[in-house]
Parts: C-alpha cells; structure tokens; sequence
C-alpha cells in the first residue's frame, strides 16, 4: 500500500501523522511511505531522517494526495488560505486521522461527497473499551489545560490575577474540573502538583472512588449534577470542561446563565471544544488568539492544544496509531475491520455513507451499517 503524510494545513499545527519509526515499521513490511516537504519540520522532525528510514519526499501536497491509497494526518481535513484538502480527495481513499465530526456538519458533507473512507481517531476501541489512540493527546491537553489556564489567569492576559498555588499566607486559587476521564485526570495531577485546591466531578462514582484512593484530601470529588456543578463553580477560578462522549456532541453541562454565578476574571478551559464543547458560550479558537471575554469570564478555546507542544504529541500519537495502521495497510480496510477487534467503530464514513451512528443522530442523517 501506498501511505501518503502531508503537511497539516491547520493554522497553528505542527504535528504529523508519522515519525520516522513509524516509517522504518512501514517500509520493513513492503509499503511505500511518500512524505510531503517539511512536514515534520514543525515537529522537529527532518526529512533526512525520513528518507534514512526508507520514505520517499514528494514536493507538495497534490503530489502526496494524488499518490496514496491511504493518508494518515493529524487533525480533520481542511480548505483555507494554504489550500483546500477535500479536493484532493476521491472515492475510496482511506483517511487515517482525527475527524470529530459530530459537531462538524460541513466536514462531514464534504467527506461523503468525496466518498471517502473515514477512519477517525477517537473511536477506534481497545480491548477494555477505551479510547486508545485519543489517550496521548488527552492526556496532554489535560495538562495543557492546567497550563493555559493559569496563565490566562494572569492580569495581562485578562484573568483576575490569582496565582493557582497561592503563596504562604494566601489561599491557594481553585480549580474546577467537569469530567474526571483521561483529561480530567492528567489536568488534576497538574492543578495538584501546583497546589491549587482541585475539585473533580464526575457521574461515574467507581472514577470518582479511583481519584480518591489517589489523591485522598488533595481534592474534592462531587457527583455532577446541575446543583454541583453549580456549587463548583461558584468557588472556581479556573473551570476545566473535560467532559467526552465517544464520537457525539459534547453536552452543555454549563449555561451561559451559570457563568453569572463565577468570579469576574475566572476562567474557563474547555478541553471538549473539538466535540462542540461542554460549556454552553465556547467556541474554538487559535493559538495565536486562544481567548475571548463572555460576561466577565475568560473563554480558552484552542481546538488543537496538543499542536502547541508538537514533538511530545507527534511522538506520542505515533505510539498509539501505529498498530492500527500496520493493520490497515497490511490487510486493507475490509480485512483488517473483520479482525481488528474495535477499528469498526472507528470507521465514521464509507464511500458516501455514514457509519458510525453517534455522528448519524448528531447531524440528523442517515446511519449505514459497514458493508462487512
């Protein structure tokens, strides 16, 4: 097979789909890797290191597009200034990436125009029913998270000026966090380790039990319910949306009405803003202009926080996408899909249908059962 790696057109992402590891995996079982110019240079990646591994550099994207029987990326395709990547697109093209489309109606009309076949990152399923090629990059924008936050919590970048772990004599800043999954998670260890007080809520009560064994009085746990997240957020400086629903919209599970209850200053990260976001007033935004003001709060809403740190995230990714790509490549997508347990799920669309019903009932079309 022919796998094609093209430079991430998204602003502000510098990650890519493939290192030079993945390459050498590649290449050893006999498929040719075409890699576009510079494309891991964001990553500190160069592309003497892809070729010393066996790929081949091609000089633009139509030249790596035009070539692959499957195109592994990072983040969703995209049609802006640099150039428009559903044209480069046509029938029965395996797209390898993260999709998110439920909240993406346009997308996900373009890809079906094109007819595709979709494989989206985040709902490939592990044998224990995780989510394992979205664990590295939630793990690092649940720390991110942390980061971000606290630095727009600084009066210069429009905060309330509240230094999280507090100093001695002065009462640590409270941070809030709305889902305790992967990104709940790794953003509490962070919270914890500066020694802000950290309140985590979750509806799964065997989670919430789990951070307790972990961190005991270090934080809060609360079951989340309207009432408590309300409670929450009263104290909050720093509110995390961590909340996740396999491939679906993200719920509201804060209203532009509750934000009235918050701290003028506080701010707001919200982790879940690739899935629609899980606060009501978040939109997604850009590295080079990650905030806004709604009512008093400050809003963070890069949809693509890993891409800030793109060598951790590019290494990290790899690690976790390289398995199912052998596969795909190895067997094609019929074969590997009849026995890869979990990498049905991750086929959102197929040659002009959709296949994955939680993005069906998000954007009110069709569900199609795959083929196979």
């Amino acid at each position: 097979m022919i796998i094609g790696v093209p430079t991430e057109i998204k602003p502000q992402e510098s990650r890519v789909g493939l290192v030079p590891s993945g390459v050498k995996a590649l290449v050893d079982r006999g498929h040719t890797v075409n890699v576009q110019k510079g494309a891991g240079l964001g990553a500190g990646v160069t592309d003497e290191e892809y070729v010393r591994q066996g790929a081949h550099i091609l000089p633009d994207a139509a030249a790596v597009w035009g070539a692959a029987d499957m195109i592994v990326k990072v983040k969703e395709p995209v049609s802006n200034d640099v150039g428009d990547e559903f044209s480069l697109m046509r029938e029965g093209l395996i797209l390898y990436t993260y999709l998110h489309l439920a909240p993406d109606p346009e997308q996900t009309a373009r890809l079906l125009e094109r007819k595709v076949i979709g494989i989206a990152y985040e709902t490939i399923v592990g044998p224990d029913g995780d989510l394992p090629l979205l664990v590295p990059m939630s793990e690092v924008a649940g720390r991110m998270s942390i980061q971000a936050g606290a630095s727009a919590l600084e009066k210069p970048h429009g905060g309330r000026g509240v230094l999280l772990g507090g100093v001695p004599g002065v009462e640590a800043g409270v941070v809030v966090i709305i889902g305790a999954g992967i990104v709940g998670r790794n953003a509490a260890k962070m919270a914890i380790g500066l020694g802000a007080e950290v309140w985590l809520l979750d509806v799964n009560l065997n989670t919430l039990r789990m951070c307790d064994d972990i961190w005991g009085s270090r934080i809060k746990t609360l079951y989340s319910n309207h009432l408590n997240i309300e409670k929450a957020l009263r104290r909050a400086d720093l509110l995390v949306g961590a909340v996740l629903i396999p491939g679906a919209k993200a719920p509201h599970l804060v209203t532009r009405d509750m934000l009235s209850v918050m701290k003028e200053g506080s701010v707001i990260v919200d982790v879940a803003v690739d899935q629609g976001g899980c606060i009501e007033t978040t939109h997604a935004t850009t590295h080079a202009d990650p905030t806004y003001v709604v009512d008093g709060i400050v809003h963070y809403g890069v949809a693509n926080m890993p891409g800030a740190v793109a060598r951790t995230s590019t290494f990290a990714l790899t690690n976790a996408t390289l398995k199912y790509l052998l596969r795909l490549a190895d067997l094609g997508v019929e074969e590997a899909v009849r026995t890869t347990p979990g990498l049905r799920p991750g086929v959102n669309v197929y040659k002009g249908d959709v296949t994955y019903k939680a993005v069906a009932d998000a954007l009110d079309l069709p569900f199609t059962e795959l083929p196979f």
